[in-house]
């Protein structure tokens, strides 16, 4: 799954004008508030609180509360992608690069908690019938999501690394519904052991469709 954060400045923080390195810090500030409050939780007195700054400063860098949220979901989602992209470029093998997931959600269950939990989860829950354009960008990550699993399945089917029988949507879904559903419950309840049940039941699927 390939993701580019086109809101969030790329460039070494060296080089950066003082109105992006102002936009930066409001993103990240502001990007575990909105992961753990939502969208219509998170008020304007949480950000200038968190960020330090003023109304003026927040909207001067911003054009609204829409565009730090939609920036905050991004800087949020970065972290899972970062860390699945640099895991699967390292396997050798269409199998170690499905083994990936469980491997990465396994490493990271702490720090996700830190953060309130997966940014995809909670921003299709939370901005569900209240903020379209937030609830769209969810559903397209996990399209996204998706179709990346897919991919990897059929190379492994080409690769005989896998069995040619297998159903890629399904192993994709599954793979999918487990770790979003380990997630919500051990945000829920705080209790890890959902999550690692979660990716451990992930691994054995995984391990069921190889050769």
């Amino acid at each position: 799954m390939k993701y580019t954060n086109r809101y969030i400045p790329a460039m070494p923080e060296a080089r950066e004008s003082k109105a992006e390195r102002t936009r930066r810090f409001i993103i990240e500030k502001s990007s575990t508030i909105f992961n753990k409050k939502g969208y219509v939780g998170t008020s304007l007195s949480d950000l200038t609180k968190a960020t330090g700054l003023t109304k003026g400063s927040i909207y001067g860098n911003f054009k609204n509360k829409d565009e730090v949220a939609v920036c905050a979901f991004h800087h949020n989602l970065s972290f899972i992608i970062d860390s699945l992209t640099s895991e699967i470029d390292k396997a050798e093998t269409f199998l170690e690069k499905l083994l990936a997931y469980p491997r990465v959600y396994r490493r990271n269950i702490k720090a996700m908690i830190a953060i309130g939990g997966c940014p995809v989860l909670n921003t299709v829950i939370h901005a569900d019938n209240t903020n379209d354009t937030l609830r769209g960008l969810a559903v397209d990550t996990i399209g996204d999501w998706k179709r990346a699993i897919m991919k990897l399945v059929c190379k492994g089917k080409a690769a005989g690394e896998i069995k040619v029988d297998t159903d890629e949507a399904m192993v994709a879904e599954n793979i999918i519904c487990l770790i979003e559903g380990g997630n919500a419950m051990t945000k829920a309840t705080g209790e890890e052991s959902y999550m690692c049940n979660a990716v451990d039941q992930t691994e054995r699927i995984i391990r069921a469709i190889s050769i």
